[in-house]
């Protein structure tokens, strides 16, 4: 269960700001229905070009909901440049702190206000340049994440976090931070699977299912542990839940497998026992 802070719960139960401006001077969104998170903020601003007023809407969970009002309580009263200077680790500051599964939320309030910000300016949103931020919580680029995989030896996302922290809040970059270190590493004509005894890759794959797949199955009462690896069949035991669900095997292929695919290599089968 997460922990929130006071000024979270009070932020989400009775959130200030809620609603719409009508003829705003600037309108900016960010998230999306299909991700489960959308904000839309709506400002007003005089011809000095303070922040008279925002209001939000958003469709989200709690923790979107305390960042949005938080984040128009924020902005009023500043200028556009002041506001524009504020990140979203100062809207978790304002807050008191989130969980890690929730820093996107925060986020999702910085992109809203990036967006309403250069809807006043009148400027067209950036396209995606060839070295964007791949990891919103900790603004991580994708060079800076192929800069590890070349100076640092990282050969996986666990290792690649604890250099940078990279896809260790929300997590929702983790597949496309895994596809990154693949590829560098192909550049660098490395296989470390292939070069791995049965040994180095048994503690691989553990640390795979430990670090990640089995804190996500006991969230829901499940567990898995690792019986043996083989020729790169990888045989696992579903625990607790998990062990008892009619959509076992699901489970099985569709994210612990498919994890393992990305993290380890792609030769890898999983086998129930």
């Amino acid at each position: 269960m997460w922990e929130y802070t006071d000024k979270v719960k009070e932020y989400y139960t009775n959130p200030k700001n809620v609603g719409e401006i009508e003829n705003p001077d600037a309108v900016g969104e960010a998230g999306s229905l299909v991700c489960g998170d959308m904000l839309k903020i709506f400002l007003k601003i005089d011809k000095n070009g303070i922040i008279t007023d925002a209001k939000f809407q958003t469709f989200g969970c709690g923790s979107a909901i305390a960042s949005s009002s938080a984040l128009t309580e924020m902005i009023i009263g500043k200028s556009i440049d002041e506001a524009d200077k504020l990140t979203n680790q100062d809207i978790v500051e304002f807050l008191g702190g989130l969980p890690n599964e929730k820093i996107h939320c925060s986020v999702m309030g910085r992109e809203a206000l990036d967006d309403a910000i250069a809807n006043y300016k009148g400027i067209e949103k950036k396209e995606e340049t060839e070295n964007h931020v791949i990891c919103t919580c900790f603004n991580i680029k994708e060079d800076e994440i192929r800069a590890l995989v070349r100076e640092k030896g990282v050969t996986d996302i666990y290792e690649a976090a604890q250099y940078s922290k990279v896809s260790s809040a929300c997590g929702k970059c983790r597949e496309e931070v895994s596809a990154i270190i693949l590829d560098e590493l192909k550049k660098k004509n490395e296989k470390p699977v292939d070069k791995m005894t049965k040994t180095q890759l048994v503690l691989k794959i553990n640390k795979v299912i430990e670090g990640y797949i089995s804190e996500h199955l006991r969230k829901d009462g499940g567990d898995i542990e690792l019986v043996d690896v083989k020729k790169g069949k990888v045989y696992v035991r579903l625990c607790g839940t998990c062990g008892k669900c009619a959509m076992s095997s699901m489970t099985l292929k569709n994210f612990v497998e498919k994890t393992l695919k990305e993290q380890v290599s792609e030769e890898i089968e999983v086998i129930s026992v």
